[in-house]
Order: structure tokens, then sequence, then C-alpha cells
């Protein structure tokens, strides 16, 4: 599967998704955020972890998750919420994984009320702290209109 990361004006960018099980989808326009796109993130980390149950294997596998539209109108055959049925405990766990490895390469608190108990370990985050040091590093090179291609499963 194939992800196109496109940089919009306005700190935006819009998601293309392609080579996956189902039709190709797009996430239209979203906020990026102070450093990256949300979901490049979850690439990043998920592939760090050798997580592929998560929201981008999900996603392979022709999960449709709220905001992605298919790029050609017509009928999808395979409903993407069976795969969101029963793998939606697995989505969810790595959700918690790639915010805590975001937050913690970010320096935000780890510590106090509110946060919980981390879900990852220093290992763990040893491995993620690098590669999200990267593509930030290439997301950042991508000027406007541009777009950043990730193949799902690699560090590229």
């Amino acid at each position: 599967m194939e992800m196109s990361f496109r940089k919009l004006p306005d700190n935006q960018h819009e998601i293309l998704v392609r080579a996956r099980k189902g039709p190709d989808v797009r996430l239209p326009a979203q906020p990026t955020g102070p450093t990256m796109p949300h979901d490049l993130v979850h690439a990043v980390v998920e592939t760090a972890l050798g997580i592929d149950d998560g929201f981008w294997g999900a996603t392979a596998r022709g999960a449709t998750f709220q905001g992605f539209e298919t790029v050609e109108p017509g009928r999808h055959r395979r409903s993407g919420m069976k795969v969101l049925r029963r793998g939606g405990d697995a989505v969810m766990a790595a959700e918690l994984s790639v915010n805590w490895a975001y937050r913690v390469w970010r320096g935000l608190d780890t510590e106090g009320r509110g946060v919980g108990r981390p879900p990852l370990g220093p290992d763990a985050l040893a491995r993620t702290g690098p590669r999200l040091d990267a593509a930030a590093a290439r997301w950042a090179a991508v000027p406007e209109g541009g777009e950043l291609l990730w193949c799902w499963g690699t560090d590229r």
C-alpha cells in the first residue's frame, strides 16, 4: 500500500491511499499540526514497532475510517466496517502507542494527573524517536503542493 501525503497551503495536508485491499481512498484537506500529519506519525511509529494491525494495517486490509472517501465514486462491495469490527481493539492499542511515542518525541508531559501508565518502554521509544526525526525532516523538506510518498511497512 502506498500513501501520498500532499502538503497544502495554510498548514493543511491531504492523503491519497492506493494499492490496498478495497478501493483507493483519500482524506480531504486536514490541519497538519505542529510537526507533521498525525497519520504520517502513525505510519512511522507503527512501522518502527512492527504494528501491522493498527490504523494503517487495518486500512491496508480495507478498513474505512471517518473522513476518508473513495477516489472513484461507486459502491464499496466489501465493507470496511467488517475489518474494524474484527480488529478495533488492536487499532485502539496502536493509537495509544503512537500518541505516547509522539508525546515523548515532542517533549510533552508524560507524567502527572490523567496521563496513565506508559504503553511503551524505553526500547520501543529508542526505535521510534530517530524515525520520527527522519520523517519530520522529510515532511519539512516537502514544498507546498508537493508530496511525501510512504510505502506501508517500510521507512520510505
